[in-house]
């Protein structure tokens, strides 16, 4: 069963195909994706991203959250969640993303911290990783404020819009689980 979170004025829970308009919305919005590693030109495209939602969780790889006000649940603001998890190693990949219009309210300030405590408490996850490109400064904000330490940095590490990119590697362990 899809663990539902909530936290003082958000709500997260699944990602249905409901949602596909929005994630599109999203993984389609140059602001979006300009330090984003996903984007989608069509909204049939998107349905990839989709299936890869339910993929994550259905086969315990990850799961991810569809952020919404309790007030207006089939709105989706933006996802969070963890992908690439290795129970055996007891890690996983934190991303996240928003849709402009909710940038700087405090949101993923305020939802990230549950699901990093859902991860490390019910999905016994010890270390939770971030990779950042070196260039988007309010996602490194953000991740050191949640107390993540950047172990270093891969440069060169990835090729995007034809051009290699460096990204940023933080974690955060579990022996500190309150945000």
């Amino acid at each position: 069963m899809f663990p539902i979170l909530q936290t003082e004025r958000f709500l997260l829970r699944e990602i249905v195909q409901e949602d596909r308009n929005r994630v599109f919305e999203g993984l389609s919005n140059p602001e979006v994706i300009k330090y984003y590693g996903v984007s989608y030109s069509t909204l049939e495209a998107t349905q990839l991203q989709m299936e890869w939602f339910k993929d994550l969780f259905q086969n315990s790889r990850g799961i991810w959250w569809g952020i919404c006000e309790p007030a207006k649940p089939q709105l989706l603001l933006g996802a969070c969640g963890f992908n690439s998890w290795t129970q055996e190693h007891k890690r996983a990949e934190l991303g996240y993303w928003l849709l402009p219009d909710y940038w700087r309210k405090g949101i993923m300030k305020e939802c990230l911290p549950v699901i990093i405590r859902h991860a490390f408490l019910t999905m016994k996850i010890h270390r939770i990783e971030a990779m950042v490109e070196t260039e988007n400064e309010n996602s490194m904000k953000l991740l050191e404020s949640l107390r993540f330490q950047r172990e270093g940095t891969l440069q060169d590490y990835e090729v995007k819009n034809g051009r290699f990119i460096s990204l940023h590697y933080y974690a955060r362990l579990g022996g500190a689980i309150t945000p």
